[in-house]
Order: C-alpha cells, then structure tokens, then sequence
C-alpha cells in the first residue's frame, strides 16, 4: 500500500510542457495530493496504531475493542449538551432507554481512508482522459523552442513546421478543443458530486459542516453543541451480548474513546473549505471558458495578452482567420514557447495567413 501512496509523488514534478492550466491543476494536483496525503494519515493510524479502546465489566479488551470495531458504537443525539461529568459524561454519552431515545450509529469512519483515495481517483479522471486524448500534440508542437538559447537556423526550421501545420491543418482542431472543454466541465461536476457524496456519506452532516464549526467557535460556552463532536464522536457507546450463568442473556453498556476521530474531524473540516474553493473557482472557470467559446473579441484580447510583443493588427488577423480550435492550440503553445519566439511565430503566421486566398 505504501508503495501505491509513494507513486503519487510524481504528481509533485513540474512539467516540461503545459497542455491544461493552473485550475485544471488545482484538481489533479493538488486535491489528489491532499486526498491520498489525508488517506495515508488515516491509514497509519487505523491500521498501524490503535483506533479503538473500549472498556466493559468481565468481557476482555481485546475481545470488546475488535466486537465494537466491527459492529460500530452509537450516541445519544439528544445528549449531545449539558456539562460534561455531572449532566454527561461526554457529548452525546448517557444513559438510554430503549425505544424511547433516538439512537445514532456511526460506522463510517471505519472507510474513510477507503473513501479518501477513491476521491482522489475521481479528481485525477478528468486529467488521465485529457492526457490520453491530447496525445502529446503540444509537446511535440513545441519542438523545443520553450529554450530561450538556440542557433538560429534551427529556430527558422521549427518555426516554418509550425506555420505549415496551422496552415494545412486551420480549421481542423475543433474536435481537439472540445474535449479540453469537456474535461473542464468534467472538473465541476466531479467536485460537485463529490460535496454530495461526502454528505450522503456523513448521513447528511457534510454539507453544512464547516460553516457548523465555524459558528461554534463563535458561541458562548454554554451554549455549545460541539458538531465535531456530532458527526465524529471521540467518546461513544457499545452494546455487547453475552450468555450469563444461567443461560440468560446479558446486555452489557461499554464506553468506547476513537481516537481516530480527531484526525477525521479536523480533516473533514479542512476538505469541507477546500472543495468549497475548489468548486467557486471551477465555476467561475466554466463562465471564463464560455466567454472564450462565444466571444471571439474576448479572444482576441487573451491571445494579445499571450503575445504582447507581437504587433495588434498581426493578432488580430490571426483570430479572424482561426477558430477556436485553432486559436486553443495557438493559445497553448503561448505558454510553452519562449515570448520572443512566440512573438516572431505570431507574425510569421499572420503574414502567412494573411496571404492565404483561401482555406
């Protein structure tokens, strides 16, 4: 398993060539670092420490701490409140009548680093199918002229390959285009689902659960009802059955202290505000690239800001002449080329453009 978590250290490279951008990164960087990063720390200690100790009368340890791990621990929803060690002994701990109080079973924080790593499947997806349809066609487009330091000659060559391809292949790159366009909208909807699938996950706790935290810090201490300590309890209860002397059988109340549950808090807490920013941004990154789609004025003054070097009317003719296929993978190669070679590209390429009497 470790070797598994110790392969994502790849994603910490910085590329030699940009084919996305810094939001798309944002998912498949560093979401995925901080899911697996998270489902490690739950792993170590669930699996290597100890993530369960429960105390009953005349059953063994070991025997009650494996039972309760299996079969889950339970609060008291309505006991969440009250003074800890004269009302409570701790939130959500008391004593209970069957079938009169709500009981509340938590079981989920036995799968979190299961969930944790499958999340960050997901969030790297849209990437591993944007990677394979890209196919390496801007790495091998930049031909090394992301070098600020080379011979002349050998700039002439790969430039002219450069304007022979945009000239025989103008108007073909749509299809191209389009599936970044589907693998940005696929980044909004995988963290919207994943914001409902944690929820549906914390039977219903997540998607209110930071802004909870927040107004808790912000309470006066006597009026607090923890959420932490309602969605990942430190302190719970056990019910283990046995056979007594005479054969009857005896129901016997446990406390159980999870441990583990201050880390899932604290790491809920920090994921509730991550996919929050994640999600404002990918949203705000959708109404960008429609306006990019839509708008060939907007356009034109992306590619400008690209090539500020290079002449307004020279630009200019290119948005015209191009769609936006065309101009996506112009616009890519932008970031990868050194700016004066960019610059010199775009002029070279408007002049052949220009004189282009038809297409």
């Amino acid at each position: 398993m470790f070797d598994v978590f110790g392969s994502v250290k790849g994603l910490l490279k910085i590329d030699s060539v940009c084919i996305d951008n810094n939001i798309f990164r944002l998912h498949y960087k560093a979401t995925v670092i901080i899911l697996v990063a998270f489902s490690l720390l739950v792993t170590s200690r669930q699996y290597i420490g100890d993530p369960i100790d429960c105390i009953v009368d005349d059953v063994p340890l070991n025997i009650m701490d494996t039972y309760c791990w299996i079969y889950s621990t339970f609060t008291i929803p309505n006991r969440l409140g009250g003074r800890i060690g004269k009302d409570v002994v701790q939130p959500g701990v008391a004593s209970h009548v069957d079938g009169e109080d709500e009981v509340k079973y938590h079981k989920y924080y036995q799968w979190v680093c299961f969930v944790l790593f499958f999340q960050a499947m997901f969030f790297y997806l849209p990437r591993y199918m944007w990677k394979t349809w890209e196919g390496g066609r801007i790495k091998m487009l930049v031909l090394d002229l992301n070098c600020p330091i080379i011979s002349e000659e050998c700039k002439t060559d790969r430039k002219k390959l450069l304007i022979d391809y945009f000239a025989t292949n103008l108007h073909t790159q749509n299809f191209y285009a389009i599936r970044f366009f589907l693998c940005e909208f696929l980044n909004f909807v995988n963290v919207i689902a994943q914001i409902f699938f944690m929820d549906y996950f914390l039977e219903g706790e997540f998607s209110t659960y930071g802004s909870d935290v927040l107004r808790f810090t912000e309470m006066e201490p006597e009026e607090r009802e923890d959420p932490m300590a309602r969605v990942f309890p430190k302190v719970t209860k056990c019910t283990f059955h046995k056979y007594g002397p005479s054969g009857s059988i005896q129901k016997l109340d446990g406390l159980c202290v999870l441990p583990l549950n201050i880390v899932n808090e604290k790491i809920y807490v920090f994921l509730w505000f991550w996919f929050l920013f994640v999600a404002v941004l990918s949203g705000l990154n959708l109404v960008y690239r429609t306006a990019v789609v839509v708008m060939p004025k907007f356009r034109l003054l992306l590619l400008r800001a690209r090539s500020r070097l290079a002449p307004q009317d020279e630009v200019e003719t290119i948005t015209k002449k191009c769609q936006i296929g065309d101009w996506f993978v112009l616009y890519q190669l932008g970031k990868n080329i050194d700016p004066l070679i960019f610059k010199e590209l775009v002029s070279d390429l408007a002049k052949r453009l220009d004189g282009k009497q038809s297409v």
